[in-house]
C-alpha cells in the first residue's frame, strides 16, 4: 500500500472535512481504499493461521466505512480521519453491539498505526460475562495478565471507564477486582507507520496481534447466562 499518499490523503482530508472536497478527491479516495482492502486481505490470512476462528471474516465487511454518523454528534464533520478494520469471527466487527474479542487495527492523518484486541465496551451481559469469567478463572485471567509477550507488546489492559465502585455482586476485595471495575477489555499500542517501507505493514500488525492471542483465546470461553424466557 502506499501509505505515504494515505496519510497525505487523510491530512488534507482532516484540514477539508466536507463533501465538495471528498467528491473532487473520490478518485484517490478510491485507490486508496483498494489498497487497504488488499492490506485487510492478507492481514486476515495471516491472522487465521494463528486463530482459525477468524479465517474466513469477509475483508470488505471487516473495514468500517469512511463515512461518520453525525446523527447525534456535536461534530457534523461528515467522514473520518483514519482508514480502519475489525477483524472478529463471523464477522463481528462491532463488538459494542455483537459482543466477542476483536482484533483492530487504523491509520490516521498523523501517520500513526494503531491495533489492538478485545471487547471495546460490551453490551451488559457480555461485560458481566467477562466479569464473572474473572472470578470463575482467576488463574487463568492471572496468567494472561503476566504473559510476558501481551505485556512487551502492549502493557496493560487499558482502564478507559474504569468504575469508582466494584460492581454490583462482585467482591470488593477479590484480587482482579481493579479489572472487574472496567467496562472495556481491550489491550492496544500505537506506532509511526513504516512510510518507507510499506512491506512492514502486515508483519508489523499481525506479530503484535499475535502476542494478543492469549487474552483473545481467553476471554472466548465467557459465557452468557442464557434467558429462560
Amino acid at each position: 500500500m502506499h501509505l505515504r499518499d494515505l496519510k497525505h490523503f487523510l491530512s488534507e482530508l482532516t484540514e477539508n472535512n466536507n463533501r465538495p472536497w471528498f467528491i473532487m478527491n473520490k478518485p484517490r479516495y478510491d485507490i486508496l481504499r483498494a489498497e487497504f482492502l488488499q492490506v485487510v486481505t492478507e492481514m486476515i490470512a495471516e491472522l487465521g493461521k494463528f486463530d482459525p476462528a477468524v479465517k474466513f471474516c469477509d475483508p470488505k465487511k471487516a473495514m468500517f466505512r469512511i463515512n461518520r454518523d453525525v446523527r447525534f454528534a456535536h461534530d457534523k464533520s461528515p467522514y473520518k480521519t483514519r482508514f480502519s478494520a475489525a477483524v472478529a469471527p463471523n464477522d463481528m466487527r462491532r463488538p459494542s453491539k455483537a459482543g466477542g474479542p476483536t482484533y483492530y487495527m487504523q491509520i490516521d492523518a498523523a501517520g500513526r498505526l494503531l491495533f489492538g484486541a478485545g471487547e471495546y465496551m460490551p453490551p451488559p451481559p457480555r461485560l458481566k460475562a467477562l466479569r464473572q469469567l474473572m472470578v470463575d478463572d482467576a488463574a487463568g485471567f492471572t496468567k494472561v495478565l503476566k504473559n510476558k509477550k501481551l505485556r512487551a507488546t502492549f502493557g496493560d489492559i487499558q482502564n478507559e471507564g474504569k468504575l469508582q465502585r466494584p460492581p454490583k455482586g462482585f467482591d470488593p476485595e477479590h484480587e482482579h477486582i481493579e479489572y472487574i471495575k472496567l467496562k472495556s477489555f481491550f489491550v492496544w499500542t500505537e506506532i509511526d507507520l513504516p512510510l518507507n517501507q510499506p512491506e512492514l505493514l502486515v508483519p508489523t500488525l499481525v506479530s503484535g496481534l499475535k502476542d494478543a492471542y492469549p487474552l483473545v483465546q481467553w476471554m472466548r470461553t465467557a459465557k452468557e447466562e442464557v434467558s429462560e424466557e
